[in-house]
């Protein structure tokens, strides 16, 4: 992708370039990653030709709650805070996110606008995979496009399944 595209979709962000050059240090993190932990270094390389790495300073705001968005991080170093709107409008912390995380994956997906919003809070090093991108690797690499994709359904499944028993203990709750 373009260089110049690049910096229209994160220009608050400082673009690092192709991810390849951190493929290595994707690949260190798939222990601790629900995404790509079934990812071998082969197939990590493969993927960072795909992505652009980015660096976020403490404090920067990454993506905000209700903008559209394409594209999906991995948090290769730093943590990210996900805030949520609450019903007065106040942000709401609902997750710290570390390396091997990742955020954006429904906007990427769906092309909803974003659920939350993303800051960093210490110095973060980011790889960004678009929605274009992926349509990319499912064309010229279908097999790793599968294996990415299933691994997008099942991280989501459990995902769901894990805010589907919470809303049941607020449920049961309320019956108290």
């Amino acid at each position: 992708m373009a260089e110049s595209s690049e910096r229209t979709r994160l220009p608050q962000l400082q673009l690092l370039g192709d991810a390849t050059q951190f493929a290595q240090q994707m690949h260190s993190l798939v222990t601790y990653s629900p995404l790509f932990e079934n990812f071998n270094l082969a197939e990590v390389r493969l993927l960072s030709h795909f992505m652009q790495a980015y660096r976020a300073d403490e404090g920067q705001e990454i993506v905000r709650e209700g903008e559209a968005g394409d594209f999906m991080l991995l948090i290769l170093e730093g943590q990210v805070e996900v805030f949520k709107q609450d019903r007065w409008n106040s942000p709401r912390l609902i997750a710290a996110l570390g390396p091997g995380n990742t955020v954006g994956e429904m906007s990427m997906i769906d092309g909803e606008p974003r659920f939350a919003t993303c800051s960093a809070a210490e110095r973060c090093l980011l790889a960004v995979l678009t929605r274009e991108s992926l349509a990319r690797i499912i064309l010229e690499q279908p097999i790793l496009g599968a294996k990415v994709l299933m691994e997008l359904v099942l991280m989501l499944s459990q995902r769901l399944r894990q805010t589907s028993q919470k809303l049941l203990r607020y449920m049961d709750r309320d019956r108290e």
